[in-house]
């Protein structure tokens, strides 16, 4: 859905999308580029290929709004499961190592939630866009290179779980820009004498923008094509 109803291309509009999973955020934009013949787009903060959810594209001089949304708190919500690590912290590399859990409680994981919630030191996963001498982080992690990764400060304001299901525990996060719900996960299980990865993540919110407003990909394309007059 459109956050304005644009005058002309020049003008732009605020696109919002649910981005599908194995979707890269530049796969979204891509799309709507090529099949919309729009000329100046942007996205207004990427999301993994494993995760889905709320993308805002921005496109003509809507494009100078980008950083505003960039800017913007972020909700998230999506499942960890512990036991077990990956070196993507997800499930884009295989799984490098296995965990006890039969130690954790529902107090010790209520207790490492509220360790990881309000203003903390976050360090980034390695396989992540984060640039280091020029280079994003994930391509040197792919070759095996060793890189010092510096902290970050974020903010969590809110991070809900439900442990009934364990080992899998579903999770609610609202966050600052820049946080990593992958380097939560990790911590999680650092502060449970264990290990976690991510198994699924979905972004719900930026700013004011929720994803229940969101179209899905394919219904926008057809949809602004028959607008512009282009054949389906």
């Amino acid at each position: 859905m459109t956050d304005i109803t644009p005058t002309s291309p020049e003008e732009g509009e605020v696109i919002l999308l649910n981005k599908p999973l194995t979707w890269t955020s530049f796969d979204a934009v891509n799309k709507i580029k090529k099949s919309c013949q729009v000329k100046k787009i942007g996205h207004a903060g990427t999301l993994d290929p494993l995760a889905t959810g709320l993308l805002i594209l921005c496109t003509g001089k809507k494009t100078k709004e980008i950083d505003s949304y960039q800017g913007a708190e972020k909700e998230y919500t999506g499942k960890m499961v512990l036991g077990k690590t990956t070196p993507s912290i997800d499930l884009e590399t295989a799984f490098d190592a296995e965990y006890p859990t039969d130690h954790i409680t529902h107090e010790a994981l209520m207790k490492a939630v509220q360790q990881l919630t309000g203003t903390i030191e976050q360090f980034p996963p390695i396989y992540s866009a984060v640039k280091i001498g020029g280079e994003r982080l994930y391509k040197k992690a792919r070759r095996g290179e060793a890189v010092e990764i510096k902290p970050r400060t974020v903010t969590v304001s809110l991070f809900e779980i439900d442990d009934s299901h364990f080992p899998e525990i579903y999770f609610r996060v609202v966050c600052s820009k820049g946080t990593y719900i992958r380097s939560l996960v990790r911590d999680v299980g650092i502060l449970v004498e264990s290990g976690a990865y991510m198994s699924e993540l979905c972004r719900t919110r930026i700013g004011k923008f929720w994803l229940k407003d969101a179209e899905e990909i394919e219904g926008y394309v057809a949809r602004k094509r028959a607008e512009l007059g282009l054949s389906s």
